[in-house]
């Protein structure tokens, strides 16, 4: 097993940048309350989007373009739900589907990008601090800066009027707000911060990936369950660091799995099995917690009736040994 610090902070890292997915995913999936599935393929957008910049030498343009790009995938999934009434499950897939092919083209038909020896937007502070140290520093302040925003955002107006389309769309079509052009907003936000990770992930690793935003949805969900159940969820901002803190925790544990020697093979396998125990986990606990209570139960009525056995048989001996004195 390599040193345990190193795995610490480099999953920490990967914490924070898939950290931004699930943020993205928080707004579509909580606030939103819906299941949009465009993040597989506006995850890849992003990186790829990011990757053709930084081959141009321009790597910040890049991570803008690339929010810019997300957006936009957000905002034909929203037209989908809300003009054409298409189920928001479709629509999601319908958007991914086409993305793949969008997504090849923005890469020039090929699967792979490298960045090896290019500028990234860690070189100014690597030359300063350490590629290491930068990678880190580079991602908490784009965690802090997004979340911060997220937090001011859903404090306006607008972002009320999101929050309020997700609890009860219903009461607010009636108080005349406008629920597609909320939802619109909602799932445009939503992707643009999913590329934005997507952007920040392809500079990290150096290399954009046509496959890399396969299964992030679940790798969100995850990182969700994990932090409500480890942080709670009881307001805007508690809910945000939770799903900072499951994702860091989701990283971390993916690469202690990985330092026991797993083969690449069984990767997809481990994966699986860590995202299904993250996001059953409060069933599992709520199924202990009643079957623990249900065995205490069962012991507590079992020492009642010996308690109220032992007190009939002391009443009758009483009585016998009374009556033999007579």
């Amino acid at each position: 097993m390599g040193n345990f610090g190193d795995i610490l902070q480099n999953a920490t890292t990967l914490g924070l940048i898939y950290g931004l997915m699930a943020i993205g995913l928080f707004i579509s999936y909580r606030i939103l309350d819906v299941a949009d599935l465009t993040v597989d393929s506006s995850f890849t957008l992003g990186a790829a989007t990011s990757a053709v910049f930084t081959i141009n030498g321009k790597p910040l343009l890049g991570v803008f373009m690339a929010i810019v790009a997300g957006m936009c995938a957000g905002l034909v999934t929203a037209f989908l739900q809300t003009k054409l009434k298409i189920n928001p499950i479709l629509a999601g897939i319908l958007t991914m589907t086409g993305l793949y092919s969008i997504n090849l083209w923005v890469m020039k038909k090929t699967p792979n990008l490298s960045l090896m020896r290019m500028n990234t937007i860690f070189t100014p502070l690597e030359n300063l601090v350490g590629k290491k140290l930068a990678y880190f520093l580079v991602s908490f302040f784009l965690m802090v800066l997004v979340s911060v925003l997220i937090i001011l955002f859903f404090k306006t107006h607008i972002g009320l009027a999101i929050r309020a389309t997700g609890d009860n769309e219903d009461m607010v079509r009636s108080s005349s707000i406008n629920v597609d052009i909320m939802k619109m907003i909602a799932l445009s936000l939503a992707n643009g911060i999913v590329s934005l990770s997507g952007a920040t992930l392809a500079q990290y690793q150096h290399s954009a990936d046509i496959g890399m935003g396969t299964g992030i949805v679940i790798m969100g969900l995850a990182s969700l369950v994990i932090g409500e159940v480890v942080v709670g969820k009881k307001h805007l901002v508690q809910n945000l660091i939770a799903v900072v803190v499951g994702s860091i925790l989701y990283r971390i544990i993916f690469a202690l799995v990985m330092e026991i020697g797993i083969s690449a093979s069984d990767i997809k396998l481990m994966s699986a099995i860590i995202m299904i125990l993250s996001i059953s986990y409060p069933v599992i606990v709520q199924k202990f917690k009643y079957f623990r209570q249900k065995h205490l139960a069962k012991k507590i009525d079992i020492t009642n009736i010996r308690c109220s056995g032992e007190g009939g048989n002391g009443k009758y001996v009483g009585s016998h040994s009374n009556n033999q004195n007579i």
